[in-house]
């Protein structure tokens, strides 16, 4: 079963987190992960929300994704991220 993976990212260095953004595909990618949306504008319909970033993957399973998280050639490149964002994220089942 798919899963997506949605998160929220308030980035506190650009330039830096340019890096991140240019190694993280191949990662994603490894694991069967595709980009469904990566930045761009948000038009928000209802409520308040009014989020910075928005970047939303697609795996095949949450076994994937948990994959991804766990790889040892990522960590490095996730400790960054995490040092340069602030994130929300949430899994999303696909059909449930």
């Amino acid at each position: 079963m798919s899963v997506y993976l949605m998160t929220e990212a308030v980035v506190h260095d650009v330039e830096a987190y340019e890096k991140y953004k240019e190694q993280a595909p191949q990662y994603v990618a490894r694991h069967g992960g595709e980009y469904c949306c990566r930045g761009g504008k948000v038009d928000v319909l209802v409520g308040d929300w009014h989020p910075e970033r928005i970047v939303m993957l697609k795996f095949p399973s949450r076994e994937a994704y948990d994959a991804l998280i766990s790889d040892p050639d990522y960590k490095p490149w996730k400790e960054l991220r995490e040092s340069l964002t602030t994130i929300k994220t949430q899994i999303i089942l696909e059909g449930v």
